[in-house]
């Protein structure tokens, strides 16, 4: 679901400011009259900006019987606007030594570029030129809507494992359809999305209030302000959509589903938690609990499964693991875990042996010595997303607390959350969330029935 440009940029761009141990991020925070979010960190460390626009519209929103919209306006933003050509914003960028990537994800679509700092006023206009007029031509539908439909077929429908377990996985554990629907889209969807439904989606969601700005890096602060209010400042505001109802009631079964994977040559197992509500004690206790049990060589599931019982190579997954990390996301979300095994492997036999591991810790509390390695490796994880993919990071997790929480700044108390979760809140947090009866079962099973 991203878009990427051909780049080559030759430094690295570290965001991630630490005093006395704690990250501390500076950042300035305003909004302009017509309502977009504007978040501005500087950093001299390289001379490189990132400009980051994310709008509060993801897949877990879009309209019904369009499944896939979302993703599909990800691709028309790239199509040309006002006084920009077909692809030309991205020739424009590439052009001046940068890289770009747009995305669509459970709650934004996102849009990004890094470029050399003294360009930094000639991407705000080009990004501002398409927030305020994108070239939506019956053409550009046709094509994009065969380019996305390719899409799908490539990376879900003809490829072995595709959309295992990050396309599959909610939407067997999902009981509210915002939540369950094929995100990447139904192709009969894609297909019936007319140039009035783009025009539509335009104007409902890509509008300034509904949006977020993301500038970082080697930049002048006033001067910034001033590229900003000149080309984003006169965009009008648009009316905002009244928010879907995305909760999931709680789930008091577990859920076994099957998968046939004609493509397959492994038989694979996943399994998904439904997640405590972001930013809850327990949901910080769930980042410490992932670390615990499935994140590395030392992970509790690691030693069991792959190191001792020798399943298969390896064990994934995460909170939100498929489309971003456990900080870039608001709503319901999974707690995942997957991994391929041998034909003559029984997934009952690994869902004792993973029964057996959980509940140790459910049962046991766990010792401060094993807390606070865990808070080390959440600690390195965390300075790994900020500092991630030349200081893009750092601007996603600014962008998103800006939109879902209205306060950038929470990315500075991430570390205290993290430090507070003690040996009871883990056993608690364990108990109510990794009961069996929480988690949903997705079996893939290859064409002749392992």
């Amino acid at each position: 679901m991203k878009r990427f440009g051909s780049y080559l940029i030759l430094a690295l761009f570290f965001t991630a400011f630490s005093s006395f141990g704690q990250l501390k991020v500076d950042y300035t925070y305003y909004k302009l009259d017509n309502g977009l979010k504007v978040v501005l960190s500087q950093n001299t460390s390289a001379p490189l900006v990132t400009v980051a626009v994310y709008y509060n519209i993801g897949f877990r929103i879009e309209p019904r019987n369009r499944t896939g919209f979302a993703h599909l306006f990800e691709h028309m933003m790239f199509q040309g606007s006002k006084n920009l050509g077909k692809m030309e914003y991205i020739k424009l960028v590439q052009s001046n030594g940068g890289i770009l990537n747009g995305s669509t994800r459970f709650d934004f679509t996102n849009y990004f570029a890094i470029v050399p700092a003294h360009k930094l006023e000639t991407l705000l206009w080009a990004e501002a030129d398409r927030m305020s007029g994108l070239d939506i031509t019956e053409d550009n539908l046709i094509n994009q809507k065969g380019v996305v439909t390719n899409e799908v077929k490539v990376n879900v429908l003809n490829q072995p494992y595709g959309g295992f377990p990050w396309l599959d996985l909610p939407q067997v554990a999902n009981e509210n359809w915002y939540n369950a629907h094929n995100f990447y889209g139904d192709l009969a969807d894609l297909d019936a999305a007319t140039l009035v439904d783009v025009k539509d989606f335009f104007s409902k969601y890509y509008i300034p209030n509904n949006a977020a700005l993301v500038v970082t890096g080697d930049f002048d602060l006033n001067e910034a302000k001033a590229f900003i209010q000149k080309y984003f400042g006169k965009i009008p505001a648009g009316k905002l959509q009244p928010v879907p109802d995305i909760a999931e009631p709680l789930q008091q079964k577990e859920k076994i589903s099957v998968k046939v994977d004609s493509l397959a040559n492994k038989p694979a197992l996943a399994l998904g938690y439904k997640m405590p509500p972001v930013g809850s004690p327990e949901y910080f206790a769930m980042g410490v609990i992932d670390q615990i049990l499935l994140q590395g060589q030392d992970s509790r599931l690691y030693r069991k499964l792959i190191a001792e019982k020798g399943y298969y190579s390896g064990i994934s997954g995460g909170i939100n693991s498929g489309l971003g990390n456990m900080f870039n996301y608001n709503g319901p979300m999974l707690w995942d875990m997957y991994l391929l095994h041998e034909g003559d492997v029984k997934a009952e036999d690994i869902l004792h042996d993973i029964d057996e591991v959980i509940t140790e810790v459910a049962e046991k509390p766990l010792s401060q010595e094993e807390i606070n390695r865990a808070l080390v490796k959440m600690r390195s994880n965390l300075y790994d997303v900020i500092e991630g993919s030349f200081g893009f990071g750092l601007a996603d997790i600014l962008a998103c607390y800006a939109l879902f929480y209205d306060d950038p700044g929470k990315v500075n108390s991430l570390e205290d959350s993290f430090r507070k979760v003690t040996p009871e809140l883990i056993q608690k947090t364990a108990k109510e969330y990794l009961r069996s009866s929480n988690r949903t079962v997705l079996k893939l099973v290859t064409a002749n029935g392992n």
